[in-house]
């Protein structure tokens, strides 16, 4: 195996771990500061109403997106046992 190879598997993979994150990592970050500026105004020390409103809202996000999330990781990891055959044992 080759450097070039090590260096590709290692950019997809951390292309794939962004692609699958960042909507679950939007989300949290939309509600997370539309509820921080709700709580602000209104004065409301509460903790748990973000925390439950952040769960809902990434349910729902894991839901919608789900589908395509696992589209995506099921072709990087066939991506990647395509490349198994050059990963062998040199001897």
């Amino acid at each position: 195996m080759d450097g070039d190879l090590v260096l590709y598997i290692g950019k997809r993979a951390l292309e794939t771990a962004l692609i699958l994150s960042a909507p679950v990592l939007g989300v949290t970050l939309v509600v997370g500061v539309i509820v921080a500026m709700l709580q602000a105004v209104t004065s409301i020390r509460d903790m748990t109403l973000g925390l439950a409103l952040k769960l809902v809202c990434v349910g729902v996000t894991l839901l919608i997106c789900g589908g395509w999330m696992m589209q995506v990781a099921v072709g990087f990891a066939a991506e990647m046992f395509n490349h198994v055959h050059s990963v062998g044992l040199a001897r």
